[in-house]
């Protein structure tokens, strides 16, 4: 067929954050977009991810801020929190969130099918209505849901998904999952006046990230109240007659739950889509395999974020959905997304930010490398008279000084490591650091005083 008799020049299955870059910036570059969506444009992270839980965070953290303004001579009284206000409130900005994206896309005259889509043939594409059209291209950014595991009663836990819309605060919570999410949504309920329990298999939480930070989080976090149980798993799960939920996990006695989450990480959405029929290959854990293009085996079908399983992080997705745009519809050299040195966040209680390599990765990879750390009490918790310590270290290779890693945990992190990250990328050493004028007084001036 010739590019004319095809319906589309592009068609995207799954309108989340990556779908929504590629489609926007193919329809920009003057290409035909058409896009499908069985749920809500905006994906997993603008519908129930990282956008929804971000508020959470920021209403949980009025929780210490209340009680710490004292110190700073407020009087609050009658404090109060009403969950039922905040989750309306947070659902209807992401209304409003969809609707942009929405608007995003119409804007660029990019055809929007609010509906299933499977691919039936090569180039072909049937939506669940019935109608079939026909793409030069077929870009699949379907993304990736959370993994609940099989255990008798299972049935019964709720996911970070349904989190979000919960009625009421739960007095105890159990949390399964050792990741991000499991710490995220702990801080987060704890915050919120639950007594919360996370339960890991392992004996790690925060696997992949620096020791000495994820040690920190453990310290504070038990400090707060949030209860660990480790090497855990769920023997099984049953429902008293009250509606609590009775849990058995290895080597622990049978305890009563509000509310049981899993948060045992997250698998690729490719059900239903037909890939089968166009004999694009899976990898072993049921990912779309894709080359540096993020092209699948078959020529004319791509893949961008989370559904390849490459790095679950809503940027990343972004930044494939430019680059495949661009390389295929921008007339440009083709170029590839560099999945190295991405900096990451886990927005916990406090929170933690890192790039670049661990303690443990640098001295496997490199040797001979030089640590330095700051382990401070931010300004603010001193005057509040919080006993809750900041870390922040710096992983240099000593052999050239360039700096190959940075990792904190305490207030602001995120904000602070972004810009961090840009000199980590780039390849600055620590002398470049040293040489540039603190910010005084900041936490962030930390990472030019390092000794």
């Amino acid at each position: 067929m010739t590019d004319a008799e095809y319906d589309y020049d592009l068609f995207t299955i799954g309108i989340g954050s990556g779908g929504t870059r590629a489609s926007r910036v193919a329809a920009a570059h003057g290409a035909r977009v058409a896009a499908a969506e069985e749920y809500r444009v905006g994906g997993t992270c603008v519908i129930r991810g990282c956008v929804p839980k971000k508020m959470l965070v920021y209403g949980a953290h009025f929780a210490e801020d209340i009680d710490d303004a004292a110190q700073f001579g407020w009087t609050i009284e009658g404090k109060s929190f009403d969950w039922v206000k905040l989750r309306d409130h947070v659902q209807n900005d992401i209304d409003r969130l969809e609707g942009l994206y929405g608007e995003t896309l119409d804007n660029h005259g990019v055809t929007i099918f609010k509906e299933r889509a499977e691919i039936t043939g090569e180039h072909e594409i049937t939506l669940s209505s019935g109608k079939t059209v026909t793409a030069k291209y077929i870009l699949i950014a379907t993304g990736a849901r959370p993994h609940v595991p099989d255990f008798p009663g299972s049935e019964l836990a709720i996911t970070s998904n349904e989190a979000f819309h919960l009625d009421d605060i739960p007095k105890r919570i159990l949390i399964a999952g050792g990741g991000y999410i499991a710490n995220e949504f702990a801080g987060i309920f704890n915050e919120f006046g639950s007594k919360v329990t996370i339960a890991n298999r392992s004996d790690v939480i925060l696997r992949g990230y620096d020791a000495s930070v994820r040690d920190r989080l453990l310290q504070i976090s038990l400090s707060k109240g949030i209860e660990f149980c480790f090497k855990a798993e769920f023997e099984y799960m049953e429902k008293n007659e009250d509606g609590s939920l009775k849990v058995k996990l290895t080597g622990h006695d049978e305890r009563d739950f509000d509310v049981v989450m899993v948060a045992t990480g997250r698998v690729p959405n490719i059900e239903g889509l037909g890939l089968d029929v166009a004999g694009v290959k899976l990898g072993d854990r049921g990912q779309i395999k894709v080359d540096e293009f993020s092209k699948t085996n078959v020529e004319h079908i791509y893949a961008v974020g989370d559904v390849t399983d490459r790095v679950q992080l809503t940027p990343v997705a972004i930044r494939e959905g430019q680059a495949f745009a661009d390389s295929v519809f921008g007339g440009v050299e083709p170029y590839a997304v560099d999945h190295s040195c991405i900096p990451s966040a886990v927005f916990s209680h406090p929170p933690i930010a890192a790039v670049g390599m661990t303690e443990s990765e640098a001295r496997n990879s490199l040797g001979n490398i030089k640590v330095y750390q700051s382990d401070f009490r931010a300004m603010k918790n001193v005057v509040a008279g919080r006993n809750e310590r900041s870390l922040y270290k710096m992983i240099v290779d000593a052999a050239n000084d360039k700096i190959v890693g940075i990792h904190m945990i305490g207030p602001e992190s995120p904000e602070i490591m972004q810009a961090a990250a840009i000199a980590v990328k780039v390849g600055l050493t620590k002398a470049d650091f040293d040489s540039t004028t603190a910010i005084h007084p900041t936490m962030a001036e930390e990472l030019v005083l390092f000794k």
